[in-house]
């Protein structure tokens, strides 16, 4: 196994270095299996930490040609995750797809195919926030308003 393996894989899933090299020892260098061993532990981990309270968070707005606007609240454990550029860009995105979709509650945008990824749903995208991040990350609510 070579630490060129070991970067690329985390640069491809964001999991720590030391999760990278396990999953590596455990794939036998192969980088494919690696990544679902990755996957897999993110989820039980985001399972584990769907728990956890949220205390921090961000509100995120989105207007759509001065005839949609959203306003959405994210939230995580810290303000440390918070602040990040990962946590905010997902906030961004919520908002722009709650705009283009229009679900009617947290539990019906929770289900929806992510509208830039349909392979995945938007329960699948934040709990990849969660195995990155290793907090807890949850819609709390949001309003959606269209002319």
């Amino acid at each position: 196994m070579k630490s060129d393996d070991i970067k690329k894989l985390r640069e491809e899933t964001g999991a720590g270095v030391m999760d990278c090299k396990f999953a590596l020892d455990e794939a036998k260098g192969d980088l494919e299996r690696a990544r679902l061993t990755i996957a897999e532990r993110g989820l039980v981990k985001a399972a584990k930490r769907s728990q956890k309270g949220t205390a921090a968070g961000v509100l995120e707005s989105y207007v759509h040609n001065n005839r949609v606007a959203v306003l959405l609240e994210l939230r995580c454990e810290t303000d440390f995750v918070a602040r990040s550029e990962e946590f905010r860009r997902l906030a961004h995105e919520l908002a722009m797809h709650i705009a283009a979709m229009a679900p009617q509650n947290v539990d019906e945008l929770l289900s929806q195919s992510y509208i830039k990824d349909e392979s995945q749903t938007v329960e699948q995208l934040i709990k990849g926030l969660i195995a990155k991040t290793g907090e807890n990350v949850k819609i709390e609510r949001f309003c959606r308003y269209e002319l």
